[in-house]
């Protein structure tokens, strides 16, 4: 009987932008993995998970690994910032990528870089032993070339602080994606909310624009509204929408569109019949 020979699974979103596409993304808060397998089903390209601001354990984000692997959508885990097993372990659990936030200077970025990438661009731990390494059935020189190929790094510039630094944090071997958070990016720059702020525009026009100069994909939050305008900026990588934010409005719409039938009836009150 021949051997299976084992490979890690390839990334549906580096396919994607490689060939000149735009990823879709859309984010979990909820731990839940059939919330992640409703988005997967949906027809997005990747679901963003997170443990920086949601306090999912790692079983819980395990569990949507799978159900998103299950329909070969992507997964990204956005990490809380913390020891570089923090970094890696996402990626062996067979997340596709990792985000880190607040990337805050070319020495940080340079740090996340080597605790992320297998020789001979950076210098992560080594296992091999979990989902990513196929439990060890992958060969020990192929695994480190195909994470370095099949698995990403997404390092966030949401502070005014790296701008000063990103000729040089774009420069980097290793660096896959730089990700524009608008959010914590108006706070920095002391007008929080304002996303018209002509700082905040300049920000997210010159991330993209450089990023593509150093061969780099460019990544940012959006929505249907400025879609188009992303894509003519050079993004490549869109993240529209959240589980939480879809949910609580139809809520609200239920309970808007019973008051509403409730203020109808003759003397304007449900009578339970």
């Amino acid at each position: 009987m021949k051997e299976t020979k084992w490979a890690m699974r390839p990334s549906r979103v580096l396919e994607k932008m490689r060939g000149g596409g735009v990823a879709l993304c859309t984010k979990l808060n909820l731990g839940d993995s059939r919330v992640a397998e409703m988005a997967a089903m949906s027809g997005f390209d990747c679901i963003w998970t997170d443990m920086e601001h949601v306090p999912n354990d790692w079983s819980a984000v395990e569990r949507q690994i799978l159900a998103a692997k299950a329909y070969n959508v992507d997964i990204v885990v956005r990490v809380a910032r913390g020891s570089y097993s923090d970094l890696v372990k996402p990626l062996e659990m067979d997340a596709t990528g990792i985000m880190v936030p607040h990337i805050m200077s070319l020495a940080d970025a340079q740090s996340v870089v080597r605790q992320t990438k297998f020789h001979p661009l950076g210098r992560r731990p080594v296992d091999g032993g979990n989902a990513d390494g196929a439990f060890c059935k992958i060969d020990f020189l192929d695994y480190l070339q195909q994470a370095n190929e099949q698995r990403f790094n997404i390092l966030q510039i949401e502070d005014p602080e790296p701008m000063d630094e990103l000729e040089e944090i774009l420069a980097l071997p290793g660096l896959d994606m730089i990700f524009f958070g608008p959010g914590d990016f108006s706070q920095g720059i002391g007008a929080p909310g304002r996303f018209d702020h002509p700082a905040l525009l300049e920000a997210r026009r010159r991330i993209a624009e450089r990023a593509a100069v150093h061969g780099k994909f460019a990544g940012t939050v959006g929505g249907t509204g400025n879609w188009d305008e992303l894509v003519d900026l050079g993004y490549s990588f869109i993240s529209v929408g959240a589980d939480v934010v879809g949910l609580g409005q139809y809520f609200s719409q239920l309970v808007g569109d019973i008051s509403h039938n409730k203020q109808k009836r003759p003397g304007g009150l449900y009578e339970g019949r």
